[in-house]
């Protein structure tokens, strides 16, 4: 008897066949003498749509809302239908006797692997590879211990209860407010916490007054200090005169006392190792990544290069059966670079603490780190280079000594006021030596300081000083500045603002993010993430409770309780039909309206009302404002090489009632093209005609015609 594997991706199956000694290449799977590996597609089978229910929900009524289906069924997908249907057929073969799960090792993979299972009516034994690297040794170890496949149902459990609450909040509040409001809304269990969050940043900076305030800072000769009210207090002053007072009286004397000096040995441990959330947030600031951009650049480092190890993790810590590995790890990366940088910390036994290896603190994943294979650099990408080159020097500042210093704070006194100064002398680089002066502890605290953000005294060189001595006092100077609003969110502070409250996985933010942006709802100005005016105004329209993070973030830790046995299934699900039901019946009740920001001028011609532009990959588009209507066109009007007869400048292609037609709008010449019976040309048809009017074209009929009189008269 065989087994069937089921890998996640085509990519995954083949290099698992190819260590597992499969060779008999088929369409839709590769066949050896012991097993049979096939894969899925990403998903294959979904939840049902609601017209699977009923046909009546093919068009979307509030009167219909909500949609509770007693049974959640499942479905094929069409697209990936032909893929499904061979692994249906493998499943029935007679010499099969086990199905190997061996998608991705996590609450989604296994999503993927059980709904199949139950559509095709598996009934055979099945196990689970769970392996946390694409390497030879680990997918060989991997298959040596593989695992009951009853000892994830509780995943599996939790996995369902995700799926199903996403469907029947996310389904019935975006229809209820699709409907409700006439317009393309879209609301969900997570993105619109998310939102929520965006929103409240958004009103505190509108409702934010920017006040000035006074610094004083006395100049010592080869460093300065900052005038302050006592210890601990801060050095604004809000009134010009006091500061002026402050300094002309700080003026009037030639040096300043040393009341207090203290000198303090400060060490900085090493950071800890990735989680995909942490490196998210450290591509977004050192690379200017997006959070999507790094999830999808780490999966080829995992699976296409094998250099990584699990992505999807939300462990900052190994496990205790990883550190024999660790050694041979550092020895893997020890190339180009990094290899003086590894040697360096293998010249000693590892010390290997705590802070690298708990597994009290390791969930279903281990912290992202380098595998053990050979790296070839050369092979990388530029983006996987420099996000591989993020991964490699943590992991190895793991073994590295404590950053340490000596800071030393003193505090002068000039007659009634005091001057405070810090002042930095490195002892040992320690793991910082790995990064040199490129990296600099630059965390955003996204709630410091919301009356605005103070400049921070940076450390400095001091001279040598004696408590009690004096030191001369060169002046002082007054500087006026102004108060901050608190700072728009980027993507690494709205990933640690949404991992902070609980909002989704590290595997599921930075799609939050991107469907945020798709549906026009947030955009992106510069690395900022701002809501637009649709945001706005989806957010005063949807529920109080679905704004709040503090419910969502409660269903989280509920899916988590499930999938470790611990929480209620049925439960969980029973709260969540009754949400929906009630939401719905609020947003029923609303006598809000809803304003489209982006409506333009411009008329739709089936129907007559106004045209919305909107953002899309493909640049600016024109859409009718009924989402009834489905005409939408393109903002900008396509440019033709063909020439006005007037001005000879290029005409516009444009479409009207009588078919496409080409305009010079300054002098309003029209020019009728050909059609095909005033039918709305599809993008294949339209390039054609862009092509045929470019300048390797013929000449029009009336450019030829003023050419050939241009000669004429010459002659």
């Amino acid at each position: 008897m065989k087994s069937l594997v089921l890998a996640e991706k085509p990519s995954v199956a083949k290099e698992i066949a190819r260590v597992l000694g499969c060779k008999g290449k088929n369409k839709s799977y590769i066949e050896g003498p012991k097993y049979v590996v096939t894969w899925a597609l990403g998903h294959l089978v979904e939840l049902a749509e609601p017209e699977d229910y009923d046909k009546k929900y093919r068009t979307w009524n509030l009167e219909d809302l909500p949609l509770l289906p007693e049974k959640m069924n499942i479905k094929m997908m069409k697209e990936t239908s032909h893929q499904f249907k061979s692994i249906a057929s493998l499943c029935k073969r007679n010499d099969i006797g086990e199905l190997i799960i061996a998608t991705d090792a996590g609450r989604e993979g296994e999503l993927v692997a059980r709904w199949i299972m139950e559509l095709v009516h598996w009934r055979k034994p099945f196990k689970r590879l769970w392996i946390s690297s694409q390497t030879d040794k680990a997918i060989k170890d991997g298959f040596n211990s593989l695992k009951p496949g009853k000892d994830y149902n509780h995943l599996y459990a939790s996995a369902v209860c995700r799926a199903e609450a996403d469907w029947l909040i996310g389904l019935n509040m975006t229809r209820a407010l699709t409907c409700k409001y006439n317009a393309q809304l879209a609301a969900g269990r997570v993105q619109t916490p998310t939102l929520g969050m965006m929103m409240d940043r958004e009103r505190e900076i509108e409702d934010f007054k920017s006040k000035p305030y006074w610094t004083v800072s006395a100049s010592f000769g080869s460093f300065s200090g900052q005038w302050r009210s006592g210890d601990g207090q801060e050095a604004r002053l809000w009134n010009k005169e006091e500061a002026d007072a402050v300094a002309a009286r700080v003026n009037k004397a030639a040096s300043a006392k040393v009341e207090r000096l203290k000198t303090t040995q400060r060490s900085e441990p090493h950071p800890h190792a990735y989680d995909l959330t942490e490196l998210q947030r450290d591509a977004n600031k050192r690379l200017g990544f997006s959070a999507k951009q790094t999830s999808n650049v780490l999966q080829r480092l995992y699976e296409q290069h094998k250099l990584v190890t699990y992505p999807r993790t939300d462990s900052r810590y190994l496990s205790s059966d990883m550190a024999p590995t660790l050694k041979g790890r550092l020895e893997s990366v020890a190339v180009g670079p990094y290899a003086p940088l590894a040697r360096k910390a293998l010249r000693k036994p590892l010390s290997i603490t705590k802070r690298i290896v708990d597994d009290s603190k390791v969930s279903d994943h281990h912290a992202i780190i380098p595998t053990e294979q050979y790296v070839q650099l050369t092979a990388l990408g530029n983006d996987e280079r420099r996000l591989y080159d993020l991964i490699v020097r943590r992991f190895i500042a793991l073994f590295y000594e404590p950053y340490r210093y000596d800071e030393t704070s003193v505090v002068l006194a000039v007659a009634s006021d005091r001057f405070y100064a810090k002042g930095k002398i490195e002892k040992d680089a320690g793991w910082k030596e790995l990064y040199g002066s490129s990296y600099a502890d630059d965390e955003e605290d996204e709630d410091d300081d919301r009356g605005g953000r103070e400049e921070r005294q940076q450390a400095q060189l001091l001279p040598a000083m004696t408590q009690g001595g004096s030191i001369p006092l060169k002046g002082a100077s007054v500087k006026e500045l102004r108060t901050m609003p608190p700072a728009r969110y980027t993507e690494a502070t709205l990933l640690s603002r949404m991992e902070k409250h609980g909002l989704g996985t590290p595997a599921t933010r930075a799609d939050i993010i991107e469907k945020l942006l798709s549906t026009d709802t947030i955009e992106r100005t510069r690395n900022q993430l701002v809501p637009t005016g649709k945001g706005k105004q989806l957010i005063e329209l949807v529920v109080d409770e679905l704004r709040s993070p503090e419910l969502t973030a409660k269903w989280e830790n509920e899916l988590e309780r499930i999938s470790k046995g611990k929480g209620d299934a049925k439960s969980f699900m029973r709260g969540i039909r009754g949400q929906a039901e009630k939401w719905v019946a609020e947003v029923k009740r609303e006598t809000k309206e809803y304003k489209p920001h982006n409506l333009t001028h411009s008329k739709c011609p089936d129907c007559g009302k106004p045209l919305m532009e909107v953002k899309s990959k493909r640049g600016k588009s024109l859409v009718c404002s009924d989402r009834e209507c489905s005409y939408r066109r393109a903002a900008e009007p396509v440019k033709l090489n063909k020439r006005c007869p007037q001005c000879h400048k290029k005409m516009d292609l444009r479409d009207g009632k009588a078919g496409k037609f080409a305009q010079c709008k300054p002098c309003n010449v029209i020019e009728m093209l050909e059609d095909k019976n005033s039918a709305r040309m599809n993008k294949r048809e339209q390039h054609k005609l862009v092509e045929k009017y470019s300048d390797n074209a013929p000449l029009t009929n009336s450019l030829a015609d003023k050419l050939k009189a241009a000669l004429e008269n010459k002659q």
